[in-house]
């Protein structure tokens, strides 16, 4: 098959999860082709450079999103009007009522719940294809007035009435960031109109699929670890209520559009799930699909015994607020009362200048709640929380890091899929993690789990596996057999492959391959090109008898099975 992978900030160009797993699933699928088309974020991220590609990658398009010149392209009068009745009637759907992030809405039938945003987004889509762009339009004056006359349409939703200008021009610019991909040229020629399958890895990557599968019928599979509308209320919170509103409705209708359209919806876990469920997707479409994780670079510490100090706590990952180890760190000075010997190593490095901010605060409240301690009046004072990162002499590789504790420790607030927590169960270690994402699901019963913000309920559970090194033992292990069962990279890769193949064996064959004869070919890869042994064309009597039957010379003839004149022993 060829299948038209759709990224957005993440493969092939940027560190972190969403690139590791598109990575390992375009690895272990070798025998497809793969033509990525990536969604790019910063000018930083491109910079970078790719990572290095399998040879089964035909092409890697990249669009950048971070920024987009004028295209120069001047509408007639016609394409004017027809440009503010499609924004029009995209806009009407997000300010109507009953769009997600407003209120409930009233019982419609399914055309009228989403034809309107559709007709509007493909109806621009359609005019960008005809014209040769929307980055124009899209900034116009024209835009940000239809904009308003939906806002102020009578029935629209309380807090669309309520927006002022400044609100309705950053309604308009985030529309023409997050509209982008329709003014792109991936649809034509050898494009994603051509492949046979276009899988986004993630919501935000979705929009090049529905558009392929609007223009040439292409089916689409959506991958989301992490629900985009979701994210899209966490990071919003400092928008004015009209804009967080009517941003929250846009993305809410793209969603639900999204998962109408999309054969398949693969949710990283149940938390994702609930999130599709609630955007309107079809519980027959979903299907759970773990990220793989690579078990290899944990086994050795997985499989060998037990040698870290028996005091110490770990803490692995990218240091930010939504990591909350402000309460981390009161827990453990609770623990320190119990268990003076106690020590906590905090291993990662900041996420960008917030996390840089917040990991000085940090420091400086570690250094507050434990003074430097000596252990006699002659030696050096140390502190018994540690700020370390991965790479050093001490902590060469996140295995290590893991090693280093007795007990890992996740306190977030806000968590997706917990990679990390994964990565500590491959690694055989007891763990204590807040109820917050995904974590209950992945955990399953071989670890503890206490409600996040409570840092007396983290120190109790923290000193309670300190204390039983019995139990710390007995979770380890069940934990490593969780993660080795069902969170590596092979369950991932045959989830998907079987995916693949339900969803293109369901689908009508837009193109037709023809063989030298100029027969058709039902695969442009024959099943048997896979199969061990020697395969020969068929004999030149039984090609005739096909024939005078009036089918392709690869069909069965009269019962017989696939013509082959010698088939390896055992197939037949």
């Amino acid at each position: 098959m060829r299948i038209g992978l759709l990224t957005h900030g993440g493969y092939p160009y940027a560190n972190g999860d969403a690139r590791r797993w598109c990575e390992r699933l375009v690895r272990g699928l070798g025998q497809h082709e793969f033509d990525v088309y990536a969604l790019s974020r910063s000018r930083r991220q491109e910079d970078e450079g790719r990572v290095p590609l399998p040879p089964h990658v035909g092409r890697v398009r990249t669009a950048p999103l971070w920024a987009a010149e004028d295209d120069g392209v001047v509408y007639g009068r016609r394409a004017r009007r027809r440009f503010a009745e499609c924004y029009g009637a995209l806009a009407s759907a997000v300010c109507a009522p009953g769009a997600v992030g407003g209120p409930a809405e009233p019982p419609a039938p399914e055309a009228d719940r989403f034809g309107t945003f559709a007709d509007g987004l493909y109806g621009l889509a359609e005019l960008a294809r005809e014209e040769g762009g929307l980055v124009g339009a899209l900034r116009s004056e024209t835009a940000v007035r239809a904009l308003e006359r939906a806002c102020r349409a009578p029935g629209a939703q309380q807090a669309a009435r309520e927006a002022r200008v400044p609100d309705l021009l950053a309604v308009a610019a985030h529309l023409e960031r997050a509209l982008r991909p329709l003014s792109l040229d991936w649809y034509e020629g050898d494009g994603l109109g051509a492949v046979d399958l276009c899988h986004a890895a993630s919501g935000a990557a979705a929009l090049p699929g529905l558009l392929a599968g609007h223009f040439h019928g292409v089916p689409l599979l959506v991958t989301e670890y992490g629900v985009h509308l979701r994210s899209h209320y966490l990071t919003t919170g400092q928008a004015p209520p009209a804009v967080r509103s009517l941003l929250a409705a846009f993305y809410g209708r793209l969603a639900a559009e999204t998962y109408r359209r999309a054969a398949l919806i693969t949710p990283g876990n149940t938390h994702a799930r609930r999130w599709q469920e609630r955007c309107g997707a079809d519980r027959a479409k979903l299907r759970t699909v773990y990220p793989g994780m690579d078990a290899g670079p944990f086994a050795e510490v997985g499989e060998a015994a037990d040698g870290a100090d028996p005091d110490t706590l770990v803490w692995v990952g990218r240091v930010e607020p939504a990591k909350d180890l402000v309460s981390l760190l009161h827990a453990f000075a609770e623990v320190r009362r119990e268990e003076p010997k106690a020590r906590l190593r905090i291993v990662g490095a900041p996420a960008g200048a917030e996390g840089a901010a917040y990991l000085g605060h940090c420091r400086t409240l570690a250094a507050q709640l434990f003074p430097d301690e000596a252990d006699g009046p002659h030696s050096v004072g140390r502190n018994p929380v540690s700020f370390e990162e991965i790479g050093g002499p001490e902590l060469p590789t996140p295995a290590d890091a893991y090693a280093s504790g007795a007990v890992v420790v996740l306190s977030s607030v806000v968590e997706g899929f917990p990679v990390g927590l994964v990565e500590a169960m491959l690694c055989g270690r007891a763990t204590v993690s807040t109820d917050v994402g995904a974590v209950v699901e992945v955990i399953g019963g071989t670890g503890l789990v206490v409600p996040p913000r409570n840092p007396r309920a983290l120190a109790e559970a923290c000193g309670t596996l300190l204390r039983d090194p019995e139990r710390r033992a007995r979770l380890g292990a069940a934990a490593r057999a969780r993660a080795l069962e069902l969170f590596t990279v092979e369950q991932n890769v045959a989830a998907f492959h079987g995916m693949y193949v339900e969803i293109v064996s369901h689908t009508p064959v837009r193109r037709v391959l023809l063989d030298d004869a100029g027969d058709p070919l039902p695969f442009a890869a024959p099943a048997e090109s896979h199969v061990p042994g020697r395969w020969t064309v068929p004999t030149a009597r039984v090609a005739a008898r096909a024939a005078a039957r009036g089918g392709p010379g690869w069909v069965s003839v009269g019962g017989a099975g696939p013509v082959s004149a010698s088939a390896p022993e055992g197939v037949r």
